[in-house]
């Protein structure tokens, strides 16, 4: 699946209202957040990863990100490019 059709069709489960960017904002740091404690646990805890939990968590971090930038109007593909940009100034000799 291509970034930007991904981008569009999970902004069909958007509600809106005029804290929509508010939203957003916190449901990514929140998720982003439930990332982070599932791998301090399986790095420092010894707990099982659960990849499919994971996958979840990963899933609505990438909706959180991707409801932001279409609300700025900003393509999730042209994220990714100007990433991979930074990272090929950033790591020079690894070829990407």
């Amino acid at each position: 699946m291509e970034l930007n059709t991904y981008q569009q069709q999970a902004n069909k489960t958007l509600a809106g209202n005029e804290n929509v960017l508010t939203n957003l904002t916190l449901g990514l740091a929140s998720d982003g957040g439930k990332v982070v404690d599932r791998i301090k646990k399986y790095t420092f805890q010894g707990y099982d990863l659960d990849k499919e939990a994971l996958k979840a968590d990963l899933g609505d971090v990438l909706w959180y990100l991707s409801q932001i930038a279409l609300w700025a109007d900003i393509p999730l593909e042209d994220v990714a490019q100007a990433n991979l940009t930074t990272l090929k100034k950033k790591y020079p000799n690894v070829k990407l």
